[in-house]
């Protein structure tokens, strides 16, 4: 006889956990300093494209908790940054001790919880190839009730407005009630974010110039740390450096290195009346708000960061001659071809593009093969995968050396010399290529 056998069925049968009370986990949330807080499941169809990083990350993971913590918005909306930029690392600080603390508490009620963090750390080592981040904290905020986001991009809360900083947390047990979207967007399509931006970034038909954005209100991360690093190392010596970088500039880098780095801009979020908090102060004397809030930060004096050639250049000139063009070289460098094309979206300049009307087949070969196509007509760009169409250029290239090109370790000419790169068609058409693309 196996031992199996001698077993009573009922023995092994574990009952299921019971899913958490929904009422009994937000006040968990609110206890621990969030100021409101939503729960989806990790499964949600909206969510399908975050699913699989969640589950790598924790592959437990079953539901997941949003929250909110709201941040003191006069102080976000303040010309002198170094308020702004204050408020944006304290509350992120917040965020990450809430979320560490509802782990700690749910983790003694003997549930698996994993607590990423609101934004930094990352996982640094995917930095070029994949994305670096555990969680899309917006989708999830969205999914889970807590807003929608607005003609700027983040996340609307129906009472906070966008002054809030958003955390998650992973469980490995389910919820007895899940949240749905709002029925309406909080956005109030003022068109201030659009009034306000140096950079041009947001359109008032809603498209948005990633580059442009990122070049600039992010100067002092990632890429713009190490484009001052390769400055640093290029540099002769500390008068060469000095010509380079102006001293103000090389105190900012100690700043964000020592206190956190800082926000250029983030004047969409400054400007935003939305929310049940703030409208009604807003529509009580939107002149007032015009003024107080958006003004100063349109008239202020400071160094605006942006791609030569892009279309944030050409905006600042126009629009905003009183305040400083610094160009800077692009720090959005591709190191594998997929993210290549994934990216080709967030570098592309519109404007720059408003008169081309073209189709590129791209091939890449060697280490990571693909094919693709690129459309660009009348400032509107396709990326298709696959060879499809009449091309006026035809690229096949070895896909390091592509990269190696884009990223400005490898030399064109050498590169089209020795066929690692060849062309098919008038190479002109590469030029109006590149134009969309600065760097």
């Amino acid at each position: 006889m196996s031992l199996t056998s001698t077993i009573d069925p009922v023995m092994v049968v574990r009952e299921q956990p019971r899913p958490l009370d929904a009422a009994w986990l937000r006040e968990l949330c609110l206890a621990a300093g969030a100021d409101d807080a939503g729960f989806v499941e990790v499964d949600r169809p909206t969510l399908a494209g975050e699913s699989p990083h969640l589950k790598s990350a924790f592959p437990r993971a079953r539901s997941l908790i949003s929250f909110v913590v709201r941040m003191n918005f006069e102080n976000v909306r303040s010309p002198a940054r170094s308020v702004a930029n204050s408020e944006f690392h304290h509350t992120g600080d917040d965020v990450d001790h809430i979320a560490r603390r509802l782990a700690a508490r749910l983790q003694r009620e003997g549930i698996r919880v994993l607590n990423p963090p609101m934004a930094f750390p990352m996982e640094a080592d995917k930095w070029g190839t994949e994305r670096m981040w555990t969680v899309s904290h917006k989708p999830v905020a969205v999914a889970a009730g807590l807003g929608h986001m607005g003609i700027h991009r983040n996340v609307i809360h129906p009472r906070f407005g966008n002054f809030i900083l958003l955390g998650t947390v992973m469980l490995d047990a389910e919820i007895s009630a899940y949240g749905r979207p709002l029925d309406y967007n909080p956005c109030v399509e003022c068109k201030l974010c659009v009034a306000a931006c140096p950079v041009g970034a947001i359109g008032a038909d809603g498209a948005f110039n990633f580059s442009a954005c990122y070049t600039h209100n992010y100067q002092e991360f990632m890429g713009g740390f190490s484009n001052w690093v390769e400055t640093i190392a290029d540099s002769r010596n500390g008068l060469d450096y000095r010509r380079r970088v102006n001293e103000s500039e090389t105190i900012s880098k100690w700043q964000s290195l020592a206190y956190g780095p800082n926000y250029k801009a983030a004047y969409c979020m400054a400007v935003c009346p939305a929310g049940e908090d703030l409208i009604s102060i807003y529509q009580a004397n939107k002149k007032q708000h015009l003024m107080e809030v958006v003004k100063p930060l349109q008239e202020k004096r400071e160094p605006i960061y942006v791609i030569p050639g892009s279309d944030a250049e050409a905006f600042v000139k126009k629009r905003y001659p009183h305040k400083t063009i610094r160009p800077v070289h692009g720090s959005l460098r591709p190191r594998s071809i997929r993210n290549l094309l994934q990216g080709l979206p967030l570098t592309f300049q519109p404007g720059a593009a408003r008169d081309l009307a073209a189709t590129y087949h791209f091939t890449f070969t060697g280490k990571e093969p693909a094919q693709a196509t690129v459309t660009i007509n009348a400032g509107k760009m396709q990326v298709q995968p696959g060879l499809t169409g009449q091309p006026n250029l035809r690229v096949t290239a070895d896909s390091e050396t592509w990269l190696g090109f884009l990223a400005k370790e490898r030399n064109l000419l050498w590169a089209l010399l020795t066929r690692r790169i060849r062309l098919q068609g008038n190479p002109k058409w590469l030029l109006a290529f590149g134009r969309c693309f600065p760097s």
